[in-house]
């Protein structure tokens, strides 16, 4: 490896170490080359991100987006970028479809235009574009023989990204964004307005349940990806399904409390997490937990 491509390596590294906050604790389950490229391609879908997340960023956030695009198909040694080297290299060394990362750039710029969703349809494809694309990235790292095992890892990017809006509902309205599914609130009649401060009343409580019950739905669809994954990347998805979904039971057994406290797992938890996805591998048939309700 040329010092460029360490250099860029090892910038990726850092990088998944201070801002993936729950994705990292499944990259340390991995052997080192998968661990690597994990992080490359955090570290690529990170800065895509922080430009249609940070509106001090720059004033032409899709223009960003655009020209971060345009670095999927340059030259390897990514000119000056301290994440293109190792990011193609990964891509090139794990046969990683750049359509993928065309497609969470789509996903990306949709949250620079919209705000709401009519439907679950609608967000659906939107959880597809950022988290579901995801999914099929990490199984090309991991390994895997099944094609089927790609319609698996959409599932799990769906119950992810699920999870993500029903832990940041409140922040994500007091940014003007809201994700929940207008005809949600409707047959609940519950307001947009209303997720910034609350009320948690029956309204709340049922959609809350509701939402909860959906994303419970694609976990569950998701499962048959454990064993379809070669057994060296096995320890890095368990982790991360487990660590994602106690972030959903979380929720749940604080009551659909998303207003007050900022919910979270603490780190020695997602090192508990870790450590036993990578004991339950070394099984046969070492899954997930999955608890099936508040537990």
């Amino acid at each position: 490896m040329d010092d460029k491509l360490a250099i860029s390596y090892r910038y990726c590294r850092r990088v998944a170490r201070q801002r993936a906050r729950n994705f990292y604790y499944s990259f340390i389950v991995l052997p080192r080359k998968q661990r690597d490229a994990m992080c490359a391609v955090y570290a690529f879908m990170r800065y895509c991100d922080d430009i249609a997340d940070d509106p001090n960023m720059h004033a032409n956030r899709a223009e960003m987006l655009e020209r971060w695009r345009s670095t999927l198909d340059c030259c390897e040694d990514g000119g000056d970028s301290l994440i293109l080297p190792a990011f193609h290299h990964a891509v090139k060394s794990y046969d990683i479809p750049l359509e993928y990362f065309h497609q969470l750039i789509d996903g990306a710029s949709m949250d620079l235009y919209m705000d709401r969703y009519a439907t679950f349809e609608q967000l659906y494809d939107y959880c597809y574009k950022v988290a579901s694309v995801v999914g099929l990235v990490c199984i090309h790292i991991f390994g895997f023989d099944a094609p089927e095992a790609k319609k698996y890892a959409e599932y799990c990017g769906i119950a992810f990204q699920l999870t993500n809006i029903l832990r940041d509902v409140r922040e994500d309205a007091a940014n003007g964004r809201v994700y929940i599914p207008e005809e949600d609130l409707r047959a609940f009649n519950y307001s947009a307005e209303e997720l910034i401060n609350g009320p948690r009343d029956e309204r709340f409580v049922r959609l809350m349940q509701f939402e909860v019950a959906r994303a419970r739905q694609y976990y569950q669809k998701a499962l048959p990806l454990v064993e379809m994954v070669h057994g060296a990347g096995r320890p890095g998805l368990c982790a991360m399904i487990d660590i994602y979904f106690s972030i959903l039971d979380t929720i749940e057994r604080r009551q659909y409390n998303v207003f007050q406290h900022p919910i979270a797992i603490s780190r020695a938890k997602k090192v508990g997490i870790a450590a036993r996805a990578l004991l339950r591998s070394k099984f046969p048939g070492g899954k997930p937990y999955l608890p099936t309700s508040q537990s």
